[in-house]
């Protein structure tokens, strides 16, 4: 069994994902072999709040170029939460607005 921690990896900060915190949508890193389910409880363990949706998507790894030398960036999952309207928000993503 996998704790909340291993789970949710780390916040998400682009201007993308800054403009869905209106619509109390927040995104996070999540470990690849992850499930919807199982990020939703972790969000919730986490940041004591209540989840409604969880979408999740496979990031391709970006092609990186350093000189002579030349390879992929590692490949990654991405979760975006969508919180219930009675619940709070998460306070990281709120100080940062």
């Amino acid at each position: 069994m996998k704790t909340a921690q291993d789970i949710i990896l780390r916040p998400v900060i682009t201007e993308a994902s800054m403009a869905g915190l209106q619509m109390r949508k927040y995104t996070f890193k999540v470990a690849k072999d992850a499930n919807k389910i199982e990020i939703a409880k972790a969000v919730e363990t986490l940041f004591g709040v209540k989840v409604a949706k969880v979408n999740t998507m496979n990031v391709r790894g970006r092609f990186k170029r350093m000189g002579l030398h030349a390879g992929y960036k590692a490949n990654w999952k991405k979760a975006i939460v969508t919180l219930t309207e009675d619940s709070k928000g998460i306070e990281f993503f709120e100080s940062m607005m």
